[in-house]
């Protein structure tokens, strides 16, 4: 990674904050002049990267989950995972926006969920864990794979931590938020000590890339009723909520840690001295270059002055240090920790990067779900859900169906149905026009229009949720 590349990647992330990507079709056309694709062309788009996960037993709490990813970046930097885990009953989904390169969300993909389920984990489960070396999590839907020197390095890493865990188990009550921060604190720690052991051995360049670039992340971690979210930067995660009277209401779990959030600035300015009030956030950003004000990674805004001119200066120059570098660490990795009881009204889970919230609000985003839920049944045949119905029954069967038909969407997945209606969305409908325009700008500038959008959404079985087992 060279210093160019770093500096031209956060500047371009400096330009949502100004524009928000509101930018009308005429600028996009002036801008640059492509050929229009095709409303099936689009569509291919659009769809290349989606999946959909049904759980067949219908047992738990979660019924099903979708997740798709449009790039922008080249490659794209965002990530996301879902998994099982494997020595608790809990179920794990996450969604991870790199920046400065994606070499930090691929390695917090891969690991934060072992880290996450060594936290929760009682010492007699630490310790047989520790014997038998088995998997903590049964990953889904894998895109990519880490290449062996590092899952050695890393391994090693995992069982030091556990170690760890293990003799502190007796001085502290369990509590899922300290587990939590633990975790997503503990794998931020080993990511700048992996980048500063081997800064001059056979991962150098493959530690010291994971900890110069960086990335936020939100995870939910769902174990019947109980849901957690962790977040660490600027993605989010929203319950979608159906009202008695019929109406959606979007339930924001978490914040976005940017300088759009009061409380954020007042943080980050809060732990440095009174004389660097006026240089700890400049021009939108953390010392004036960094958008998000908690991240992974990112050793620029956490190492001493020091160790920055002992190892990164010599192979990325003087610019490596950011200005007014006083009093760091500026940046922490720590989460913010939401819980909520899920309720049957509570209807889905969304986990989403910045780049759809760019275009959307969550209310937006929550109706459109909840839209496609109900217009989605028209996109398979109708079956009678029992045998031996009555005529009225049948009627208000085919009246809810006919219903539908007017809020019948173009696609089967949520997720793609929102990056749609992000993209192309106006006030008289999704246009293929402006779709068109932003899906086939050349690469090189695509960045400056639109960031990668990575979404998950989890449907909760409502069912399970009216006789809990927990």
């Amino acid at each position: 990674m060279s210093l160019n590349l770093y500096t031209n990647n956060v500047c371009l992330l400096g330009i949502k904050n100004i524009f928000k990507f509101k930018l009308h079709s005429k600028f996009i056309h002036r801008s640059v002049a492509a050929r229009k694709i095709t409303p099936q062309e689009v569509t291919a788009i659009l769809s290349s990267k989606e999946h959909i996960y049904e759980f067949e037993q219908n047992l738990g709490s979660v019924k099903a989950y979708e997740t798709n990813q449009l790039e922008s970046n080249a490659p794209i930097e965002d990530t996301r995972a879902e998994a099982k885990c494997l020595l608790t009953s809990g179920m794990l989904f996450g969604v991870f926006d790199g920046h400065g390169g994606a070499s930090c969300s691929h390695v917090i993909t891969k690991r934060l969920f072992d880290y996450i389920c060594v936290s929760l984990l009682p010492k007699p489960l630490l310790l047989e864990y520790l014997e038998s070396g088995n998997q903590l999590v049964e990953m889904r839907n894998e895109t990519f794979d880490l290449v062996g020197e590092l899952k050695t390095l890393y391994a090693q890493s995992l069982k030091s931590y556990v170690l760890k865990l293990i003799n502190e188990s007796q001085e502290h009550q369990f509590k899922m938020k300290d587990a939590l921060e633990k975790a997503f604190l503990q794998l931020d720690e080993d990511i700048m000590a992996e980048a500063r052991f081997n800064i001059n051995s056979e991962v150098d360049n493959l530690t010291l890339n994971v900890g110069l670039s960086g990335s936020v992340a939100c995870v939910a971690h769902i174990d019947g009723p109980h849901l957690h979210v962790a977040s660490t930067g600027d993605c989010l995660a929203v319950v979608g909520v159906y009202t008695d009277d019929d109406t959606w209401i979007a339930k924001v779990m978490v914040e976005e840690h940017n300088t759009d959030n009061l409380n954020e600035l007042h943080r980050v300015i809060s732990e440095h001295p009174s004389n660097e009030k006026d240089t700890v956030i400049k021009y939108e950003r953390l010392l004036g270059q960094l958008a998000p004000l908690r991240a992974f990674g990112d050793l620029r805004y956490k190492w001493s002055r020091e160790m920055l001119s002992e190892h990164i200066v010599p192979k990325l120059g003087e610019n490596a240090i950011p200005p007014f570098y006083y009093t760091p660490p500026y940046l922490t990795a720590k989460p913010q920790v939401a819980h909520h009881h899920l309720q049957p009204r509570d209807k889905f889970l969304i986990l989403a990067t910045d780049g759809l919230w760019d275009f959307m609000s969550p209310l937006q985003v929550v109706r459109l779900v909840g839209e496609h839920m109900s217009g989605k049944v028209t996109l398979t045949p109708l079956k009678l859900p029992r045998k031996n119905m009555k005529l009225s029954d049948i009627n208000n069967l085919l009246l809810q169906r006919r219903d539908s038909l007017k809020r019948k969407p173009v696609d089967a997945n949520a997720c793609t149905h929102l990056i749609r209606n992000a993209l192309g969305g106006s006030e008289y409908g999704v246009e293929h026009a402006k779709l068109s325009q932003l899906l086939n700008l050349p690469k090189n500038i695509s960045r400056s229009f639109r960031d990668d959008i990575t979404i998950t959404i989890v449907y909760f079985n409502t069912e399970y949720l009216r006789h809990p087992q927990s």
